[in-house]
């Protein structure tokens, strides 16, 4: 069972080693719209005996087979056509996308078409990559630099934007000539079943991409197995801490992006009125279930109230509805103990801070896991709610002394992956952007270039993905050290 326009081939079966299998258990995992609460597809649960096939499947793959030692630009040609394969689809991603999560339809075409081109921009640095060169060297004649798959990647994605993540992953561990387990949310399989067909449709060796879907056990079991060379994971920090902890202990390697609970500066000299356009309606971007959100403003004591009346306004005229309607501007929560978790908070938060608007369920919804855009003014940057990531369409109005208590502020965080400054004044923002100890920062908004380098400091990761930067994490460097120059290279 699948949602209306999307079409999966197996959804009762896992793709292990070139075939469409039957699972080990009898496990289902059921689809549950956001918009309705209403189950709209089911898929095979993966067990641990089905993650041990994969990866046994994947560690054959990488070392008997011809995927790691194939010529990159040969590599670079498979991924183009699963690219291409992924285009043909993207009608379904979409859909996909919106029945599991809830994101907005008319959102969805952006989400997936990113997530689709980054197959041939990934493919390009097979072709442009230095993955062998030779170095001048005091000890030798000829000294060989090779950069060399990392093995066996399991690519853990998130529930929020399962495709364009996992894509990346994929896409890299490919060119980097790795071998894949691909490991989706168990809320956002859908995705991952079309990516493992159009890799069969691209015709890859038998092992190279491999689909299993569990949950929290199996997928423990799966970061644990010692046939996994490395783990490539986005998603909450938590999470990210128990999978660094496993792979430390076996030295397996890992990229890690993680939570955030990123800060907004406003300065002086920008306008109150754009500022509250762009923080109130930033936050209801995906519900505000991005990990790279803006869901802190730092703003001048002297110019707080005003500001928080300002968003209060933008905030009261969003409109909430049904991810499916075109004019929507806020969709659902993606389930309910993500709308419970938010809930939660606001709780917590109307003990220590003003709530000035939103924090209920809206009253012309019956059905779903909708929420109102909410404010939170006067917070206390200690307090929990601006210290722990809510993950939902809620903004923490900070007030501060100066610019220099607003860095400090900024910066008065355990996580560090995205930030901003509202300014009119570019060289203030990169001064105070060279500042904030953050992998991210933007003026005037949350700005994200997936085509460069992406990740945090602190508890927000390890490791960065997007740009070249992107393929280091999936590659071993090997040093050779020759008494003359080999013939070829």
């Amino acid at each position: 069972m699948t949602p209306e326009g999307v079409r999966i081939a197996h959804p009762d079966r896992l793709f292990i080693g070139g075939q469409w299998v039957e699972p080990a258990g009898d496990g289902v995992i059921e689809l549950v719209s956001p918009n309705s609460e209403e189950v709209v597809g089911r898929v095979a649960e993966a067990s641990e005996a089905d993650m041990d096939q994969a990866v046994a499947a994947a560690r054959r793959a990488f070392d008997e087979g011809p995927w790691s030692t194939m010529p990159p630009t040969e590599r670079g040609a498979y991924v183009r056509r699963m690219g291409e394969e992924l285009h043909k689809r993207a009608p379904e991603l979409a859909k996909a996308w919106t029945a599991q999560v809830g994101g907005l339809a008319s959102f969805a075409p952006i989400m997936i078409g990113g997530g689709t081109m980054v197959f041939n921009t990934i493919a390009g640095y097979a072709d442009s990559f230095a993955f062998v060169e030779q170095r001048e060297s005091m000890q030798v004649k000829a000294a060989i630099v090779a950069r060399e798959p990392a093995g066996v990647v399991a690519a853990i994605a998130p529930w929020n934007a399962p495709y364009g993540i996992l894509s990346s992953k994929v896409a890299y561990a490919l060119v980097a000539g790795c071998t894949v387990i691909m490991k989706p949310s168990p809320e956002t399989p859908l995705e991952a079943y079309i990516m493992a067909e159009a890799a069969e449709a691209a015709g890859l060796p038998a092992g190279v991409v491999n689909l299993v879907c569990g949950g929290r056990d199996a997928s423990d079991h799966l970061v644990q197995n010692p046939g996994v060379d490395k783990v490539s994971f986005t998603g909450s920090t938590g999470a990210g801490k128990r999978i660094g902890e496993v792979c430390a202990r076996r030295v397996a390697r890992c990229t890690l992006e993680l939570g955030g609970k990123s800060a907004a500066i406003v300065r002086d000299d920008f306008p109150i009125e754009v500022a509250a356009a762009i923080l109130g309606n930033t936050i209801t971007i995906m519900s505000g279930q991005v990990c790279a959100m803006l869901s802190r403003a730092v703003v001048p004591k002297k110019r707080h109230d005003e500001l928080a009346e300002a968003i209060k306004k933008v905030m009261e005229g969003i409109r909430i509805g049904h991810s499916d309607e075109a004019d929507v501007q806020l969709g659902p929560l993606a389930m309910k103990r993500q709308l419970d978790r938010v809930e939660e908070y606001i709780e917590i938060g109307k003990v220590s801070a003003d709530l000035v608007t939103g924090g209920k369920r809206p009253a012309h919804m019956n059905k779903g896991y909708f929420l109102e855009p909410t404010l939170f003014a006067n917070v206390d940057n200690k307090s929990r709610i601006a210290q722990e990531e809510i993950f939902g369409p809620v903004l923490c109005l900070i007030p501060a002394e100066d610019e220099e208590d607003a860095i400090r502020i900024a910066n008065e965080s355990s996580y560090g992956l995205n930030g901003s400054v509202l300014t009119n004044d570019a060289d203030a923002a990169y001064r105070i952007g060279r500042r904030i100890r953050a992998g991210g920062f933007g003026q005037n908004g949350m700005k994200l270039e997936f085509g460069l380098p992406f990740g945090g400091f602190k508890e927000s990761g390890i490791g960065r993905e997007g740009g070249i930067e992107g393929l280091y994490p999936y590659l071993e460097t090997k040093t050779i050290l020759l008494d003359a120059a080999p013939s070829q290279l």
